[in-house]
């Protein structure tokens, strides 16, 4: 496991590489930002925004969402993977958006979570990017990342996960660095073809250091 200095450093380093990183999930208010982020489970953020422009001039409230036939709905997202289940999720959360909470996204994270198809990396990104709340969701490049410099350990969940990169990092800086990870680990530390010829993390990394000694060894 990576040392509490070594962990600043690879803080410093990613705030080096991308210091504007930011949520890439287009949207104007939390309620757009939360139905992005539900339809982005299993999907990227590239193929989301490519669906969100006509689907946010289409539906710009809760009830737009239930005024119309859930499979027009389905046919808006199609594109999206699991379509049918993230549109009945959808209506479900707008209802529930309704009914219990006066029309507006709750800024509470155990609220969003009660909502259908908000899960707690879904929670945790609304209320640190709407809200301006400190949050560290997980999402797969997280993980991925977190686990190859060796500061989580391969078997660890998303939740600890979470819980370890919380305790290891200034508060003020669980967003910051939520995003900063992820644009790592999406433009650099990939999962196929990481860079680690050019890695500045890579004496501290120890997946890093296992793929460039196997180039070692090949040649």
């Amino acid at each position: 496991m990576i040392t509490k200095v070594q962990w600043e450093y690879c803080l410093s380093e990613m705030d080096r590489m991308f210091p504007d990183a930011h949520c890439e999930l287009v949207h104007s208010n939390p309620f757009e930002l939360t139905i992005a982020t539900l339809l982005s489970a299993q999907c990227t953020d590239v193929l989301v925004n490519r669906v969100t422009p006509s689907l946010f001039a289409k539906y710009q409230t809760p009830q737009d969402y239930l005024n119309v036939p859930i499979e027009e709905l389905q046919n808006d997202i199609r594109s999206i993977g699991l379509f049918r289940n993230k549109a009945k999720n959808i209506q479900a959360l707008s209802r529930m958006v309704i009914e219990q909470f006066d029309g507006a996204i709750p800024e509470n994270r155990d609220l969003l979570t009660t909502l259908p198809g908000v899960g707690r990396k879904t929670a945790n990104v609304v209320v640190s990017v709407a809200f301006n709340i400190p949050a560290l969701a997980v999402d797969t490049h997280v993980e991925r990342v977190s686990k190859r410099l060796g500061l989580c350990r391969w078997k660890d969940s998303v939740l600890q996960v979470e819980e370890t990169i919380m305790k290891k990092t200034p508060k003020d800086k669980w967003t910051r660095t939520h995003h900063q990870l992820i644009f790592f680990g999406r433009y650099h530390c990939k999962a196929q073809n990481p860079q680690c010829s050019v890695c500045p993390l890579l004496s501290i990394c120890r997946e890093g250091k296992k793929r460039m000694n196997k180039v070692l060894v090949s040649n």
